[in-house]
C-alpha cells in the first residue's frame, strides 16, 4: 500500500551540441551522461552542468556530415576505460574519452541495427543488416554467428506423449475438422518498424530477442543461451509489439499485445509460454509502446507510450508511466505526459544502474531530466478517535482509500476509491488535526482535487464503494465528496512542457495553502512555494491555485514534514542538513534545525522518510535511509530497521530480525531509545514483539490498539501489539471507560487483574460504575474467575516508567477477597437478583470459599415462591455452583451445614447414585443431634468438630472419643473440652503423655503425667529425660524414703554423667546419696577443679589432695600438652600439603588455559577420557562415582557427603577439604582457652609451676602459630569474590574463556563459607601472668 514519492528532479536544459540527440547512457563511475547524436558523442555533468567531453563522428568519417547518421547504441566500458558506439551504417568504435582517441574494432557491411552488451560486459550482441546476430567477446573477438530466424524451436522443445492432443479432443459444434484447422497468423502492427529488439537476463545467461518472421509477418520472442544456443520460441501471440524487456530478478520477459479492444502488457516465460498480464488505460489504436524498461530492483516498469495519430490537428503526446505490482494487481504510479513535437519529445529514457529508483530522461530539445523517486505511505496523520486511519493507494486515475478504522480489506481491494479524470500522481492528506479525513490528489493533468469529508448535498459520482457496500447492504461507513478541483498557475508555462513534474512534496498545510518544492533547472537550489487557493466567482467554475509566495533555499530539497501538533515543518537537502522553514512567519525565513545542544542538525546520509516526533519534551527530526539506517537528529540508532512510524506518543519500528519495536516517547531520552535500538540481546519485555518476515508498517489506527502492517507480497496482517495494547488500556481505565478495557482485555486475551492493579483505589472506589458498564453477569463472572493475588502490574505488566499513582497494596488485606467483597456489596446495592450468580461466585473465588453461604443461598433460593423479573431460580443457581466446584466438594460442604434438604437439592444435581446416599441419609436421620453431627463431621474427616459433638454425647460414648483422639493425635484440642478436674481429663492426659513417650519426648510427657497427678509416669518420664530437679520433685510427692532417693540419685548421676553434666552428678550425689567421695571424683573427672577443691574442704578430707586431686591435675596438664603438640603438628601437615595442591593447581592452569577444561562439580556432566590435563592435576582425577549417585537413598546421600571433602591426597576438592579441617583445628583450640585457664590456676595453687609454664608456653606458641598462619592460608577471599576475568594485550578469546571458568567453577556455592578465615578471639582471657 506504498506510491511512488518524487525526490528530487535534476534538469540541465539547452545543452550546447550540434545534430540531434539520438540516444544516451550512462558512466556510473564518474556520474556523467553520454549523449549519442547524428554528429557524434558528448559527455556532460548533470550536477554542474557543463559539457565535459565532445567527440565529432563526422570528423573521422564514421557518420555523414548531412546529419543521416544514425548511433544505435553507446556503451561504457568500465574495465577498458573506454566507451564503445555502434553506427546504423555498421562500424563499431572505441572511443577512449580521456585522450578523444578513435579506434574502429570491426565493420558490418550490411550495417547494425541493435548492439546489446551482457550485464557483466563480457559478451556483445549485434544484429545485422542481413538478419543474422553476431557474438563477440570484449576483445570483439567473434564467437559465433547465427540467421536471426529459426525454424527450429529449441533446446528446451516440450515433449508430449500423446495425451490430450487436439486431435483427440471433443469438439462440440465445431466438429472434427477444428482438430486439423491450419492457425492463422495476425501480421505485425502496423506502425511496428520491424527492427529486432535484444534483452539480457540480470545474470547474463540468457538473452531474448524479438524479430518479425519473415515467412508468417508475425513478431516472435526466441531465448538463447550466453553460449548462443536456442533455448525456446515463443507461443504464437497475436499484436504482438516490438517492446521486449526481461525482469532482472530473472522470472519474466515483458511485452506488449494488442487486442481487439484494448492494449495488454504481456509476460512471456523462459520457456516461451505466457505468464500473466495486465492492460493498459488506453484504447486500441490510441498509443504505441515505444520500450519497456525494468528499474535494477525489478519492482517498478516503465513504459514508454506515444500517441498515434488519429486526427489531424490533435495534439499528440507521450507518455511515461511506472507501473508496479503487489498481491498480483498492478498499480500505475506515476504518469509523466511530453509533448511529442517541439524540444520536449522524448528520445529515449532508462533507469539508473545503481541508484533503484533513478530514472533519466533524454529529450529532443537536448534537455536532460533526471527524477528520483522512493516508497512512501501516504496516510493521515491526525491522532484522535475523528480519524479514520486512512490510507490512499495510487493506482492510474483512481485513487484506492482503505479505513482502517472501520474494516481492514486487503488490496487490491478498498473502502472506496475516488474517480479522477487524469492519471494521479500525488496524494496527501490535510494536516490539520480536526479534518484529517480530507485528502487532495494532485493528477498528472497539475489539478488538485480537494476531497472533505462530511455531508454532502447529493451523491458524488467521482467517489464509488469498493469492498464494503453495494449489493443491497447498507453501509455505515461516511465517505468523503468531491469539494473543488483547482488548476495550479505557473509563473512560466514552457517549464510545465519541458517537464512534467514541476512541482513536488506536496503538502496540505492549512485550510487553503499548500506548501510545494520545485528544483531550480539552472543550479542546486530548490524553492518553497506557497499555493493558495484564488476567490472563484461561482461554484462550478474550476477553481485557480496561484503561487502567492516563494522561499529560494540553496540545496536540493529531498524531503520535506511537518507536525501536526506544533505545525512545525522539517526540510531535508540533498547533503542531509534539516532546515526550519516558519512558515506561519511574516518573513516566511529558513534556518537551520537545532538539537538541543545548540548545534545545527544533519544527517549523516540523506533520508528518504523524515518525520517529526516529540522526544522527552524535545522536537526531534526522525529519518529513515534506503539502506535501513536510523536516525534521530543527527545520531545513527540502528541500523536495521525497515519501515518506521510515528503515532502519537509512540514510535514503531519494524526490523530485519522480524521484529517490530515499539517505544513509548513521552517520558523517553535520546540515550535510552539508543540503548533499546542498540542492544538486540536483551528482551525487552512488551516493547518488542516478532513479526512475519519482510513486513512493514502501514498505519495504526488511533485511540486503538490496531497495527496494520504489508507482507513482501501485497496481503496484510493486523497485529495488536501489546505496548499500544496496554497503554490504550491504560488510558481507558485512568478516564474510568471500564467497558472498553474489558472488552479489548477479553478480545486480546490480556489478564483481567490489570483492571484493578493498575489502580486499586481508584477501582475499589468506583466498583458500581465498573458493574454498570460491564452490566453483564457472565462478563463479570470471567472477571471473578480471573482473580488471583499477584500484582500483574509488577509481574506481567510492568507499566514502562516507574508512576507515582500507583498504590501500594494493602499488606494485610487480601487483593481477591477485598475484590470480591466490595464488587459483591455493590451488586447487592443495585441489583441482587439480577446479579444472583454473581454474587455467588464472589464467594466462591474468595481466598478461603465460603461455600457453606453460597449454599446457603441456594437454599433460600428455593424455598422463595415470590417472583421477581431478574430473579434466577435455585435450579439454575446450583447448575452453575457445580461449574465451578467440584460436585462432590459441595455434596460435602451442604452435608457439613447437617441440612438435609440442602443436600438432597445438590445430590440430585451429581452423579451419585440414590442407592448410595439416600440409606446413609435416612439412618443419620435417625440418630441423636450430637451424635449425627459427630458421625458426618467424621465422615467429611472434620476430626476436631467430631470429637466436639462426641463430646456432648454422655459418658457412655467417652471410650470412642478416646479411641478417636488417640487414632487422630486430638490430644491438645480434646484437652479443651472436659473439665480439669473431670476423670476423663485424666484418661485423656495419660494417654497423652504415653503418646510423647513412644515419641522420645520425655520431659514434655512428665510434664503431662504431673499436671494430671501421675507422678510415677511423671517420675519415669523425668528420669529419662534427665530432668533431675523434676524427677526430685517427683519423688518427694511420692514420699520416698532416704535409701529410694539415694537409689533414685545414683541413677540420676549416671545419666548426667552420660550427658556430660558432671557439675550436676556431683551435686544430686553429695545432697541426696551423702556420697561426697564420690561426688569429688566426678568433679575431677570433669576438670571442675575449683569445686572439688571446695568439697575436699568442706568435709574436711585433704587426704584426698594427694591421693586424687594433684594426679588428676598432672594427668590433665600432660593431656593438655599432647594434645596441643597433636593439633600443632597437623595443623602444620596440612598447611603444607594446601600450598602444594594449590602450586599444582596453578601450574596446570597455566599449561591447560587454552583446553577450557571445566573444573569442580560441574565435570561430572562431562566424560572423564575427554581431560587433556598434566600429570599433576591428572593425580587429582578419579572416578566421581560417588557425585553421580542419585537421590534414592539417604543413605546413599549421607555417604556422598562425607566423601565429598576428602583429605585424601589427589582428590579433586582436596584443597577444600584441608581448609575444613585447619578451620576445624583452629576453632576447637580457641574453645580451649577456659579450661586452660582454669588448670593453669590449679597448676600454680599446687606448685607445679614448672608444668604450668609448660603448658602456657606451649598453648601460647600454638595460637601464635595459627594467628601467623591465618593469612597465608585463607588467600581465596579477595579473589573468589571479584570475578575479574584474566584480560590483557596477550588474552585469547579461549584463554579468558578458560580461566572465567575455572573462577566460576572453582568454589562450589556451598562451601564458600570455607573461604571465611576463622576469628581468634586475643580478648580472651587464658594466661596466667603469674606463672611468666
Amino acid at each position: 500500500m506504498r506510491n511512488l514519492k518524487l525526490l528530487r528532479t535534476l534538469e540541465f536544459r539547452d545543452i550546447q551540441a550540434p545534430g540531434k540527440p539520438q540516444c544516451f547512457s550512462l558512466r556510473t563511475e564518474q556520474r556523467t551522461v553520454l549523449i549519442g547524436s547524428d554528429h557524434g558523442l558528448i559527455e556532460i555533468d548533470p550536477v554542474t552542468r557543463e559539457v565535459k567531453n565532445e567527440i565529432s563522428l563526422v570528423a573521422e568519417g564514421f557518420l555523414p556530415e548531412d546529419g543521416s547518421g544514425c548511433i544505435v547504441g553507446i556503451q561504457d566500458l568500465l574495465d577498458q576505460e573506454s566507451v564503445c558506439v555502434a553506427t546504423a551504417s555498421g562500424d563499431v568504435i572505441l572511443c577512449n574519452l580521456s585522450t578523444c582517441q578513435l579506434e574502429c574494432v570491426g565493420s558490418v557491411a550490411s550495417g547494425i541495427s541493435i548492439m546489446s552488451w551482457s550485464p557483466d560486459q563480457e559478451l556483445v550482441l549485434l544484429a545485422t543488416g542481413q538478419q543474422t546476430l553476431i557474438m563477440m567477446t570484449k576483445d570483439f573477438e567473434p564467437i559465433m554467428e547465427q540467421k536471426i530466424h529459426q525454424d527450429d524451436f529449441g533446446e528446451s522443445k516440450f515433449i508430449t506423449v500423446g495425451w490430450g492432443r487436439k486431435e483427440t479432443q471433443f469438439h462440440g459444434s465445431e466438429g472434427r475438422q477444428a482438430a486439423f484447422q491450419v492457425q492463422m497468423y495476425e501480421l505485425a502492427l502496423p506502425w511496428d518498424d520491424h527492427r529486432p529488439q535484444v534483452t539480457w537476463r540480470g545474470d547474463g545467461q540468457f538473452f531474448a530477442v524479438s524479430v518479425v518472421c519473415p515467412e508468417t509477418g508475425a513478431r516472435k520472442v526466441r531465448v538463447w543461451n550466453r553460449e548462443f544456443a536456442l533455448q525456446s520460441t515463443s507461443e504464437p501471440v497475436a499484436g504482438l509489439g516490438p517492446a521486449l524487456a526481461w525482469k532482472p530478478s530473472g522470472s519474466l520477459i515483458a511485452s506488449t499485445q494488442e487486442k481487439p479492444s484494448q492494449q495488454d502488457i504481456v509476460f512471456f516465460e523462459k520457456n516461451g509460454l505466457l505468464h500473466g498480464h495486465f492492460t493498459l488505460p488506453f484504447l486500441k489504436d490510441e498509443v504505441k509502446v515505444n520500450g519497456l524498461f525494468w528499474n535494477a530492483d525489478s519492482t517498478v516498469l516503465a513504459v514508454w507510450l506515444e500517441d498515434l495519430q488519429r486526427e489531424e490537428n490533435c495534439t499528440l503526446k507521450t507518455y511515461v508511466q511506472l507501473w508496479t505490482v503487489g498481491n498480483y494487481h498492478w498499480y500505475l504510479k506515476q504518469s509523466l505526459p511530453f509533448s511529442t513535437c517541439g524540444k520536449s519529445k522524448l528520445v529515449s529514457l532508462m533507469w539508473d544502474l545503481v541508484t533503484p529508483y533513478r530514472l533519466h530522461v533524454l529529450c529532443q530539445g537536448w534537455h536532460y531530466l533526471c527524477y528520483d523517486w522512493h516508497w512512501t505511505t501516504d496516510r493521515s496523520s491526525g491522532d484522535n478517535s475523528s480519524d479514520m486511519a486512512n490510507v490512499a493507494v495510487i493506482d492510474g486515475s483512481r485513487v484506492l482509500v482503505t479505513v482502517f478504522r472501520q474494516s481492514v480489506v486487503p488490496p487490491p481491494m478498498c473502502t472506496y476509491r475516488l474517480l479522477l479524470p487524469h492519471p494521479v500522481n500525488q496524494v496527501m492528506f490535510s494536516a490539520h488535526p480536526q479534518k484529517s479525513n480530507d485528502l487532495a490528489v494532485l493528477d498528472a493533468s497539475n489539478q488538485i482535487s480537494v476531497y472533505k469529508c462530511g455531508d454532502s448535498p447529493s451523491v458524488d459520482p467521482t467517489v464509488k464503494l469498493g469492498a464494503v457496500g453495494g449489493n443491497g447492504f447498507k453501509v455505515s461507513l461516511g465517505t468523503p465528496h468531491l469539494e473543488k478541483r483547482y488548476k495550479i498557475q505557473f509563473e512560466n508555462g514552457e517549464d510545465q512542457e519541458v517537464n512534467p513534474l514541476k512541482l513536488s512534496l506536496l503538502t496540505w498545510i492549512q485550510e487553503d495553502v499548500f506548501l510545494a518544492v520545485s528544483h531550480s533547472h539552472s543550479s542546486p537550489q530548490s524553492v518553497i512555494h506557497h499555493l493558495t487557493v484564488m476567490p472563484s466567482v461561482t461554484d462550478d467554475e474550476p477553481g485557480q491555485l496561484s503561487i502567492s509566495s516563494s522561499v529560494a533555499v540553496d540545496g536540493v530539497i529531498i524531503s520535506l514534514c511537518c507536525s501536526s501538533k506544533t505545525k512545525s515543518v522539517a526540510l531535508q537537502l540533498a547533503g542531509g542538513q534539516i532546515l526550519k522553514y516558519l512558515w506561519e512567519s511574516p518573513s516566511l525565513a529558513v534556518e537551520p534545525w537545532k538539537n538541543p545542544s545548540g548545534f545545527p542538525v544533519r544527517f549523516p546520509y540523506p533520508c528518504t522518510q523524515t518525520e517529526l516526533a516529540m522526544i522527552g519534551g524535545e522536537e526531534c527530526v526522525l529519518g529513515l535511509t534506503d539502506r535501513c539506517r536510523f536516525f534521530i537528529s543527527d545520531t545513527e540508532v540502528a541500523s536495521n530497521i525497515t519501515s518506521f512510524a510515528v503515532y502519537g506518543e509512540f514510535l514503531l519500528l519494524t526490523t530485519h530480525s522480524h521484529t517490530c519495536l515499539c517505544f513509548c516517547l513521552r517520558d523517553a531520552s535520546f540515550n535510552t531509545l539508543h540503548a533499546g535500538l542498540s542492544n538486540n540481546h536483551v528482551s525487552k519485555g512488551e516493547s518488542l514483539r516478532k513479526v512475519e518476515r519482510g513486513s512493514r508498517i502501514v498505519t495504526v489506527v488511533p485511540q486503538d490498539t490496531k497495527l496494520i502492517l504489508q507482507m513482501p507480497r501485497g496481503n496484510l496482517e493486523v497485529v495488536h501489539h501489546r505496548a499500544l495494547v496496554l497503554a490504550q488500556i491504560r488510558k481507558w481505565l485512568d478516564k474510568l471507560m471500564f467497558k472498553e478495557a474489558f472488552e479489548c482485555m477479553r478480545k486480546l486475551r490480556i489478564n483481567l487483574n490489570l483492571i484493578h492493579d493498575h489502580n486499586p483505589k481508584v477501582f475499589l472506589e468506583n466498583v458500581e460504575t465498573f458493574i454498570k458498564q460491564i452490566d453483564s453477569v457472565n462478563h463479570i463472572n470471567l472477571f471473578f474467575t480471573e482473580l488471583k493475588e499477584e500484582d500483574v502490574t509488577k509481574t506481567m505488566y510492568p507499566p514502562p516508567v516507574t508512576s507515582t499513582a500507583q498504590l501500594s497494596k494493602d499488606p494485610d488485606g487480601k487483593k481477591v477477597d477485598l475484590i470480591c467483597d466490595a464488587l459483591r456489596a455493590a451488586m447487592e446495592s443495585i441489583n441482587p437478583h439480577k446479579y444472583c450468580l454473581s454474587i455467588l461466585t464472589s464467594h466462591v473465588k474468595k481466598t478461603t470459599p465460603e461455600l457453606e453461604i453460597v449454599l446457603q443461598k441456594v437454599h433460600e433460593l428455593q424455598g422463595s415462591a415470590s417472583p421477581v423479573p431478574d430473579a434466577v431460580s435455585a435450579e439454575e443457581a446450583l447448575k452453575y455452583l457445580l461449574l465451578l466446584v467440584d460436585v462432590n466438594e459441595l455434596y460435602d460442604h451442604s452435608l457439613g451445614t447437617y441440612d438435609f434438604d440442602l443436600v438432597l437439592m445438590v445430590a440430585e444435581k451429581s452423579q451419585k447414585d440414590p442407592k448410595e446416599y439416600l440409606p446413609f441419609l435416612n439412618t443419620l436421620k435417625k440418630m441423636e443431634t450430637n451424635y449425627q453431627r459427630f458421625t458426618i463431621d467424621k465422615y467429611l474427616k472434620r476430626y476436631e468438630k467430631a470429637i466436639g459433638h462426641l463430646s456432648k454425647c454422655g459418658p457412655e460414648y467417652f471410650p470412642e472419643c478416646l479411641n478417636l483422639i488417640k487414632d487422630k493425635n486430638l490430644y491438645k484440642e480434646a484437652l479443651k473440652l472436659f473439665p480439669s478436674d473431670s476423670q476423663q481429663y485424666k484418661e485423656i492426659s495419660i494417654a497423652y503423655g504415653e503418646h510423647l513417650t513412644q515419641e522420645h519426648l520425655y520431659e514434655p510427657a512428665g510434664l503431662v503425667f504431673a499436671r494430671c497427678g501421675a507422678h510415677e509416669k511423671a517420675l519415669s518420664a523425668f528420669v529419662a529425660s534427665g530432668s533431675w530437679q523434676q524427677a526430685l520433685c517427683m519423688a518427694a510427692q511420692l514420699n520416698w524414703t532416704k535409701d529410694q532417693l539415694a537409689g533414685l540419685s545414683r541413677t540420676l548421676a549416671g545419666k548426667l554423667v552420660e550427658q556430660r553434666k558432671h557439675g550436676d552428678a556431683a551435686t544430686v550425689l553429695e545432697q541426696y546419696a551423702q556420697d561426697y567421695e564420690e561426688a569429688v571424683l566426678l568433679l575431677l573427672e570433669g576438670a571442675a577443679w575449683e569445686e572439688a577443691l571446695r568439697l575436699v574442704y568442706k568435709y574436711n578430707r585433704p587426704d584426698i589432695i594427694e591421693t586424687n586431686v594433684k594426679p588428676s591435675i598432672l594427668e590433665a596438664q600432660k593431656n593438655y600438652v599432647a594434645l596441643l603438640e597433636s593439633q600443632t603438628a597437623t595443623f602444620c601437615r596440612h598447611k603444607q600439603r594446601l600450598l602444594v595442591v594449590r602450586e599444582l593447581k596453578e601450574q596446570a592452569q597455566q599449561v591447560n588455559l587454552d583446553d577450557e577444561v571445566p573444573q569442580g562439580q560441574e565435570s561430572d556432566l562431562f566424560s572423564e577420557t575427554s581431560s587433556v590435563l598434566s600429570g599433576s592435576d591428572m593425580s587429582g582425577r578419579y572416578s566421581h562415582s560417588n557425585s553421580r549417585i542419585s537421590a534414592r537413598s539417604s543413605k546413599n546421600r549421607r555417604k556422598a557427603e562425607r566423601k565429598k571433602h576428602s583429605l585424601k591426597e589427589g582428590s579433586p576438592l582436596e584443597d577444600l577439604a584441608l581448609l575444613e579441617a585447619l578451620n576445624e583445628i583452629v576453632q576447637s583450640t580457641e574453645k580451649l582457652k577456659d579450661d586452660v585457664y582454669q588448670i593453669l590456676k590449679v597448676l600454680f595453687l599446687f606448685e607445679f609451676d614448672e608444668q604450668g609454664r609448660e603448658l602456657q608456653k606451649a598453648f601460647e606458641d600454638t595460637l601464635q602459630l595459627m594467628e601467623r598462619s591465618l593469612p597465608e592460608i585463607w588467600t581465596l577471599t579477595h579473589q573468589q569474590n571479584s570475578a575479574t576475568t584474566v584480560l590483557g594485550p596477550s588474552a585469547t578469546a579461549n584463554s579468558i574463556m578458560a580461566a572465567y571458568q575455572q573462577q566460576k567453577t572453582a568454589v562450589p556455592v556451598l562451601d564458600a563459607e570455607l573461604l571465611i578465615p576463622p576469628k581468634i578471639n586475643k580478648r580472651t582471657p587464658w594466661k596466667l601472668s603469674l606463672l611468666e
